[in-house]
Parts: C-alpha cells; structure tokens; sequence
C-alpha cells in the first residue's frame, strides 16, 4: 500500500478514519470533539497550502 506524500490527505484520511470509528463504536474520548476539530482545521490548512 502507497502512503500519500501530501500531509494534507494524509490527516485528513485519519480524521475521516477516526470519525467513521467513534461514530460506529459509539467510544467516548474525552476532549473528543475537540481533538476531531483540530485534527479538519489542520488538514484544511494543509490541504489549502499544498502541504
């Protein structure tokens, strides 16, 4: 498996990883939202500066 050079997608594939996971597990992480928004700003930002 190729993982992506851009670390743009590469965050994003985790939040979206994640998201799919303690939706589907119902698990509670405390913080959770928080650490979920951080994770999309971050791979917003990457994403928009071609990182």
């Amino acid at each position: 498996m190729k993982v992506t050079k851009n670390l743009g997608m590469l965050v994003l594939g985790v939040w979206l990883v994640l998201t799919g996971l303690l939706k589907v597990t119902s698990i509670a992480i405390p913080s959770g939202d928080v650490l979920m928004a951080v994770l999309a700003i971050a791979a917003g930002a990457l994403i928009l500066l071609k990182k």
